[in-house]
């Protein structure tokens, strides 16, 4: 797409109205990629949070991994970087709002799959090593950042770990109402479906969704450089806000849906892909390994997502169904955290 190097060159308004129209339809293709995954997940009878994880959360990744390659390329890897932690923690914040969807029950109340909390902790300590990495900085290998390639190899033995814990683990929480029963319109509607026409509706969604990360990577870059805003500002919160679309339209789905198990296991999941990426962005920026680009500003972010899903893995463990504005203590922690941690992070 050689208009959209340009856009730096087009007017603020121009690029705005791009932005929202790319925003428009990652919501759209998110929204669509929650059925059908949903109904996949039915009629090949894998697990919920195992769909949300590995499908979910690899296909909702693809306009930051857009943003990461496009962001790189043009010289900004802190844009890219800061997309990628913000997005994860972003999605961690729109997880807490969703939970005043589920009604009177507090969201982790109904959670219980021991893979959902096998995902919580990985996540929290990938989100504490890409700190480590920032405050020691990185070396090159093979061509890349050494930390940057460490950050991946984890990230993914992570995700492949939680994606087998749930048949290994030997322990389970049952309680009546934890886990609803299969939506009857839902579960017909699924079998109707071939497999194979699920699958390629998949990938035409995931391909829409990451045609529309680059253009909202390319557009985001135009308007932090014509706004002054900077990369770290606009990369976390403007352009990690709007590529978090497909996971705040596939959470909804799937809340409303009760698919509680999926909602999580997407989030969760997508944080783990999101991080992985920093190795994507040392592929393709030329200018040495990426960790070195960042600062205070990237680990007081990354640090602020292990804090997040540190609060919600409590809740998992306490499974308290107490609730304030049908919202679990534990989701407005979150809530209050976040706000707390964007603030200072402007303050930055």
């Amino acid at each position: 797409m050689p208009f959209l190097s340009d856009a730096h060159t087009y007017p603020l308004w121009l690029n705005l109205i791009a932005f929202a129209v790319a925003a428009v339809v990652v919501w759209i293709g998110g929204t669509r990629l929650t059925g059908y995954v949903d109904h996949l997940s039915i009629r090949t009878g894998m697990g919920q949070a195992f769909a949300g994880m590995l499908l979910l959360g690899v296909i909702t990744s693809l306009p930051e991994l857009a943003n990461a390659i496009t962001a790189s390329a043009l010289g900004d890897p802190a844009l890219a970087v800061n997309n990628l932690l913000g997005a994860a923690s972003i999605t961690i914040f729109l997880l807490a709002l969703s939970d005043a969807l589920v009604g009177r029950e507090a969201l982790t109340s109904v959670v219980a799959k021991p893979s959902t909390l096998m995902l919580s902790v990985l996540g929290m300590l990938v989100r504490i090593l890409v700190a480590v990495a920032v405050v020691t900085g990185d070396v090159p290998v093979f061509g890349v950042g050494a930390w940057g390639l460490a950050i991946a190899l984890v990230s993914l033995g992570a995700f492949w770990l939680a994606a087998g814990y749930g048949a290994r683990s030997p322990w389970g929480v049952l309680r009546p109402g934890d886990t609803p029963a299969e939506d009857e319109g839902s579960g017909e509607a699924a079998r109707q479906r071939s497999v194979r026409r699920l699958v390629l509706a998949i990938v035409v969604s995931g391909a829409v969704i990451f045609v529309a990360g680059i253009v909202l990577s390319h557009t985001g870059e135009a308007i932090a450089r014509q706004t002054g805003l900077g990369s770290g500002l606009v990369g976390f919160l403007l352009i990690g806000a709007v590529t978090s679309m497909p996971e705040l339209s596939t959470v909804v789905e799937a809340l409303r849906r009760r698919r509680f198990e999926l909602a999580f296991g997407q989030v969760l999941g997508t944080n783990l892909v999101n991080i992985s990426m920093i190795l994507v962005a040392d592929l393709v920026f030329s200018g040495g390994p990426v960790i070195n680009e960042l600062g205070r500003f990237e680990v007081i972010s990354s640090l602020l997502g292990a804090v997040l899903i540190g609060v919600f893995l409590v809740g998992l463990l306490e499974r308290r169904n107490r609730t304030v504005l049908h919202m679990g203590y534990d989701a407005l922690v979150v809530v209050g955290l976040f706000l707390a941690g964007v603030t200072l992070l402007v303050q930055l």
